[in-house]
């Protein structure tokens, strides 16, 4: 594998460069934590949803995708077609409702609907979902880089998070989503050049492509049986269906764009079209990591690499010089931007959610500050994160982020849906009910999760026929059912409260027919 050429590395640098530009670019604007965090009004449609989409697309796309389309087929994917799936017919009335009822943080509106302790608990998983995939972005761009290069992956993570915590720092909100605007055309650019590439060099294009595929299990999304106790379609039908209400309805970075939208119709248009843009390039770079799998079968590899690094090495040995910067540039680039997206929100809830609270009605000044040392703290935290995923495992970055997001779920969905669909169910009752979620997810994670070398492995806590057996990643869906149940049954035994009619399905579609 050849080392990178001059005219590579000068790409990238140039591209470095104007990351960090446009970063420092809108740093005098940033004077209020509402500039800062939403900067409200100043983008259009086009560009939220450009920003939508990269902040859902990063390195986790852009290797963690190839890999999994390299090694098995695409039942991952099922996760992401089931986005446009759920939110085409509800995005409508979310977005209105939250641009109504909220200020900054996303968890303000389960505090209003259900209490202090239900927005502590669900911003607190945010968080933790949010560290985790974090450290996932920054892992793959060291697994990446080191492939291309040689570096050690510290450094990589070093210089990666610094530049990342520069333009955070400087820019917010508006360096955020131009950066966006302007990675979401490389990473399509990208793509698209290496699915070309990749069917000009596979021995009978794309028929001999997707017969091979066939013939070694890379195609289709099976297993088909009904069984919840291994990764199976029905599990994956499932877990997206509540993954994409997740992200979509109960995620700050997703609910921020809302909120920077100048009206609720732009707010509406740029969500479709990030959630219409987001799976067609699902789909492309899963399809790269099948044509990779052909490519390999006819011209063998010499030595047998890390699933996440067969893309690079790919890049780095085959493509022409000029194409490997450009590409090199886009793979960076898309970490940047969604960690910028993440390191943003992150801060955003750190502030409205805590540190406000701590610290009441002192000047805007503070907050400000105390915004860009949550970032600064944040983005350091995130690359210690990172050195978790350098050993990955069997299961691939894919199933690694997947099975995180389920356990730190947290039943966060069922708080949502009971919220905007029940006028029964109060805050005692939520309460309980994530109490019960608490105790089966801590129950389902110990009696499922092995430790210890391979050959003696053993669970953290076995309780024999009692375990729980079924996927981890149902685990996520059943916290939320649980969580619904237990929340709906227990606000039988209180009081009747009203609730804000503001906060509710029927006065947000009421609402919205009116406008």
């Amino acid at each position: 594998m050849r080392s990178l050429h001059p005219i590579d590395l000068l790409i990238i640098i140039l591209v470095l460069g104007a990351t960090l530009f446009l970063g420092l670019r809108f740093a005098r604007k940033q004077a209020t934590t509402e500039q800062f965090f939403l900067s409200k009004g100043n983008f259009p449609g086009w560009a939220l949803g450009m920003s939508l989409l990269s902040t859902l697309i990063s390195s986790v796309t852009f290797l963690g995708y190839p890999a999994q389309g390299f090694t098995s087929n695409w039942l991952l994917l099922v996760q992401g077609l089931m986005v446009p799936v759920v939110l085409v017919f509800a995005i409508g009335y979310i977005v209105p409702l939250y641009r109504r009822t909220i200020g900054l943080s996303t968890y303000e509106y389960f505090e209003k609907r259900f209490g202090p302790f239900a927005r502590y608990y669900s911003s607190s998983s945010f968080v933790l979902r949010q560290f985790a995939g974090m450290g996932t972005v920054l892992f793959l761009i060291a697994v990446a880089i080191n492939r291309m290069t040689g570096l050690s992956p510290e450094i990589i993570l070093l210089v990666v998070g610094a530049i990342l915590i520069v333009v955070n720092w400087a820019g917010g909100m508006q360096a955020v989503v131009w950066l966006d605007v302007f990675q979401g055309f490389m990473l399509f650019i990208s793509g698209i050049v290496c699915v070309g590439i990749l069917l000009y060099s596979i021995n009978g294009g794309l028929p001999e492509a997707l017969n091979i595929a066939a013939m070694h299990g890379r195609s289709g999304f099976g297993p088909y049986e009904f069984s919840f106790s291994k990764l199976t379609l029905i599990v994956m039908v499932i877990n997206g269906a509540f993954y994409a209400i997740q992200k979509y309805a109960t995620d700050q970075t997703v609910v921020q764009r809302y909120l920077s939208a100048k009206d609720d119709r732009s707010a509406i248009r740029a969500s479709m079209m990030g959630i219409l843009l987001t799976v067609p390039v699902w789909i492309m770079f899963m399809f790269i990591g099948t044509l990779l799998f052909v490519y390999y079968q006819q011209h063998p590899m010499a030595n047998r690499l890390q699933a996440e690094a067969v893309f690079p090495h790919f890049i780095i040995s085959e493509l022409p010089i000029g194409l490997v910067g450009f590409i090199v540039a886009a793979l960076i680039s898309a970490a940047i931007c969604s960690l910028s997206a993440d390191l943003n929100s992150m801060a955003a809830v750190g502030i409205e959610d805590y540190y406000k609270k701590f610290r009441k009605g002192k000047a805007d000044e503070e907050y400000l500050r105390a915004s860009k040392i949550f970032v600064f703290v944040s983005g350091l935290l995130s690359m210690g994160v990172a050195a978790i995923y350098l050993n990955a495992g069997n299961e691939g970055v894919l199933g690694i982020i997947f099975t995180v997001y389920a356990i730190f779920s947290g039943g966060i969905v069922g708080i949502f849906l009971l919220g905007l669909f029940s006028r029964r169910v109060n805050t005692k009752g939520i309460n309980i009910g994530i109490v019960a979620c608490i105790l089966f997810t801590s129950y389902a994670f110990l009696t499922s999760t092995p430790i210890g070398l391979p050959g003696e492995e053993r669970l953290l806590l076995d309780l024999g026929s009692l375990n729980f057996t079924h996927h981890k990643l149902m685990l996520g869906v059943y916290s939320h059912l649980v969580l619904m149940v237990v929340g709906y049954v227990s606000s039988l035994f209180f009081p009747f409260v009203p609730p804000d009619e503001n906060l509710v399905y029927a006065s947000a579609r009421h609402q919205q027919k009116k406008q």
